[in-house]
């Protein structure tokens, strides 16, 4: 396990923050999934050909669904698959959404492609992360779900340039679409609070502060007011005294919800989206 930790402390470091405030237990297979996708994403990031990576990846997607575990990231997550209880589905899910990295460019021509990619590679472990933190109920899960595609519309508005040098044109490199992007994702972290009530109260102090830091790197942005300072800002961060703000914010959150009567009801039609090419019933 020391070796899913220090992977997520070195690429993960607004979760790495927040796992800090989980259980052992829920940290340690945090850990194992996250190492699992980002050895996926580091297949298809690699500065190699791309023939090279979609050989890599068909081979690494060969290994999980044969159940080789000669690899340790695969035993481990294969492990935590079965003790978990992991639909495949979401899984060739995550495999299908990384997938679509593998080409020679990548250009979105509408909002339903960028919300199917953005469930598939994360709201998927979104949804995988509620199933570690023992989340039954239908909504919740949404609500997990709806959390998973919010960060990755955040990252996605943070690493415009950054996807643009790999010729992945997810949104467009202007700031409109940058904001519009980062005003989906509000909605979509708005609609995931009350879900997270059910997370067992010793694991959902973590998630509110993740919720919070990585939301936060969203407000970030939207201070460049423009693209030319956001051109010229360089990667976009929360800073550590901003993440201890967030993380104090978050403590209203906790208690918040304690007293909160949930009545689940979702702003964005996102997922009525995703329903029509992929069965989300089958996954929850």
């Amino acid at each position: 396990m020391k070796k899913n930790h220090s992977l997520l402390s070195k690429h993960a470091k607004s979760f790495n923050w927040a796992g800090f405030f989980l259980s052992k237990e829920a940290y340690q297979k945090s850990s194992t999934l996250y190492s699992f996708c980002r050895t996926l994403d580091d297949i298809c990031d690699q500065d190699k050909s791309l023939s090279f990576k979609k050989k890599q990846f068909k081979q690494f997607k060969h290994t999980f669904k044969t159940r080789n575990k000669s690899k340790s990231i695969i035993k481990n997550f294969l492990d935590l698959t079965m003790e978990e209880g992991f639909s495949e589905n979401i899984i060739l899910d995550l495999f299908d959404g990384v997938e679509t990295d593998l080409k020679k460019k990548i250009q979105f021509k509408s909002k339903k492609d960028l919300f199917i990619y953005s469930y598939r590679v994360a709201g998927t472990v979104g949804l995988m992360m509620a199933k570690i933190f023992k989340v039954n109920k239908k909504k919740s899960l949404i609500g997990a779900i709806n959390l998973g595609i919010a960060m990755q519309l955040t990252n996605i508005a943070r690493d415009v340039i950054e996807d643009k040098k790999r010729n992945r044109f997810y949104i467009n490199h202007d700031f409109r679409s940058i904001k519009e992007t980062i005003e989906i994702s509000e909605n979509l972290y708005s609609d995931s609070f009350e879900s997270i009530k059910d997370i067992p109260i010793y694991n959902r102090f973590a998630i509110l502060v993740a919720r919070r830091v990585y939301r936060q790197i969203g407000r970030e942005i939207l201070k460049k007011r423009n693209i030319d300072k956001y051109n010229f800002s360089g990667k976009i961060y929360v800073s550590k005294l901003q993440k201890c703000i967030q993380t104090i914010l978050a403590i209203f959150d906790f208690f918040h919800l304690m007293i909160l009567r949930r009545n689940i009801k979702f702003k964005t039609n996102l997922l009525t989206i995703i329903n029509k090419e992929i069965n989300l019933n089958e996954r929850l």
